[in-house]
């Protein structure tokens, strides 16, 4: 089950239950997985930073903190994103707003599932798996 809240900002996301739901089923599926409780929690950058500095004793700005408590194949966890961040790499990245949202989505369930981005390998193969399951979502 996806749930979705809001933290120090306002923000409605369109379509959640309907498309990104099934989505993010899918993508479990596909990864042999299934699909737990997944909150995704939209937040400002200021927000994200305190949780970052909090939890993780990081002193920057991200899109997304992925916080897992998965157990065994049943993913489960917390995806705090930064709207305002996602926003302004929309714009860095010439994409639209959706889409990006989309795969900041995708990249926090792909860290649940195991895939990193520490190196530049695990980079390319995050961002792989990430355009592959952006193409299945356009055919859901």
């Amino acid at each position: 089950m996806v749930s979705y809240f809001n933290e120090d900002c306002s923000f409605d996301f369109k379509g959640k239950r309907r498309i990104t739901s099934r989505w993010l089923k899918e993508v479990a599926l596909n990864e042999g997985r299934t699909l737990g409780q997944i909150n995704i929690i939209f937040c400002s950058d200021p927000y994200l930073l305190e949780v970052n500095r909090k939890y993780l004793q990081h002193n920057y700005y991200t899109d997304i903190i992925t916080f897992d408590y998965c157990e065994g194949n049943v993913l489960s966890g917390d995806l705090f994103i930064s709207v305002d961040c996602v926003r302004a790499n929309a714009e860095d990245f010439e994409t639209g707003f959706e889409n990006e949202l989309n795969r900041v989505i995708v990249h926090g369930l792909l860290h649940l599932i195991g895939y990193d981005d520490h190196c530049d390998e695990d980079i390319a193969m995050m961002r792989t798996k990430e355009n592959q399951y952006l193409l299945t979502r356009e055919n859901l």
